[in-house]
């Protein structure tokens, strides 16, 4: 780094050189994101990462996929199968789903989703990197809801197993640029594809009070909807918010100060991610990929899917229920799969989890290919 001060030091075999200092980390609370985490920076504290994973932490610009072997379990990936990341993110479950769909030198194949441009060459090169070629994981730059239109343009006439992960990625959340968080400044963005649609600001800009106040009671399960709705569109008039630490810091001065502080962060959170679902038309995605996922799943075919809050748990179980009802489905979980405790304790970002499954019906479903409740 030409930013580090050079002082003369021994060279080889005695010869005249020149040592350079480490680095120094600029302090407890540096100005600039990268300083912030140190594993940013693995080849100037190659400590950092070991200290971090040890303390139970995730990692930043990196994803920790959640309840794996619980998903391997309800999946049943078999050697030879098809299957289906439908959110590809930092491709943890993919690689988990490739090692028993390509066990033994089988022929299986997995075929990769992500809206996210900034991350699917990530995830990409991530698999060309653990052997999976183009023709054995193949990456489709695509939202979920278009997964049937993905798997004819393959050649698919369906999948054997499909997974689908709503929690938003460690990559995206860590970075302050993207506006997912409040934890450092950034641009109140919260678009999965910053390249589409209009980000948080300013849609938060010139959003109708009855649709805001829809967005907070659906998204956040937020009981003061209606006061906080007509709250926001007055204080917009006066102060746009542009930036994730401008909302956060009105939120938490609207809120009742007697109203204790872990309780003050949930609830910008909730705030945070209502928005989120909003700009991203979260929702409407999951109903679409929800009605087809019937006809993507070969029979026997089995599905599982990770959500974080209500609004995405209610709207898989309804869909679910309805599936297993009209016979689309010969079997559905009965209880969600939560995380168990040691996972949550080695990463708290999976402690909202839950995992539902389904079996497609058809003359492949056995008594053997229904998942343990």
């Amino acid at each position: 780094m030409s930013d580090i001060p050079a002082v003369p030091g021994p060279g080889p075999e005695g010869t005249p050189g020149v040592h350079r200092r480490r680095p120094r980390y600029p302090g407890r609370n540096p100005r600039k994101f990268e300083h912030k985490y140190k594993e940013l920076r693995a080849g100037e504290y190659p400590e950092a990462a070991a200290h971090i994973e040890a303390r139970g932490k995730t990692l930043a610009g990196s994803h920790r996929p959640i309840m794996v072997a619980e998903i391997l379990e309800v999946l049943a990936p078999k050697p030879g199968e098809r299957g289906v990341d439908c959110t590809l993110g930092h491709a943890g479950h993919a690689l988990a789903l490739l090692e028993r769909l390509r066990a033994g030198g089988a022929s299986g194949q997995l075929l990769g989703l992500d809206v996210d441009p900034l991350e699917l060459p990530r995830a990409g090169a991530r698999l060309l990197a653990a052997g999976h070629g183009p023709e054995t994981a193949i990456t489709v730059a695509s939202n979920f809801a278009g997964l049937h239109a993905v798997l004819e343009s393959q050649g698919w006439s369906g999948a054997d197993v499909i997974l689908a992960d709503l929690g938003v990625s460690s990559m995206q959340i860590d970075n302050p640029d993207r506006g997912f968080t409040f934890k450092f400044d950034g641009p109140l963005d919260l678009r999965l594809n910053p390249q589409r649609g209009v980000s948080a600001a300013d849609w938060l800009a010139g959003v109708r009070l009855a649709r805001l106040e829809a967005t907070l009671r659906d998204g956040a399960d937020e009981p003061r909807a209606a006061r906080l709705a007509a709250a926001l569109v007055e204080a917009r008039t006066n102060t746009p918010f542009r930036r994730t630490k401008a909302l956060a810091d009105w939120l938490r001065a609207w809120s009742d100060p007697a109203t204790p502080r872990e309780e003050v962060e949930r609830f910008v959170r909730r705030v945070f991610q209502a928005l989120r679902i909003a700009i991203n038309d979260e929702y409407s995605a999951l109903e679409t990929w929800l009605r087809n996922l019937p006809a993507c799943l070969n029979p026997g075919g089995r599905v599982a899917v990770l959500t974080f809050h209500s609004g995405e748990g209610r709207r898989v179980k309804a869909a679910f229920r309805e599936g297993l009802q009209q016979g689309l489905y010969s079997a559905i979980a009965d209880e969600v799969i939560r995380p168990g405790a040691e996972e949550q304790r080695a990463n708290p970002r999976s402690s909202s989890a839950k995992l539902r499954w389904a079996v497609r019906a058809g003359p492949a479903a056995t008594s053997a290919s229904v998942p343990e409740a």
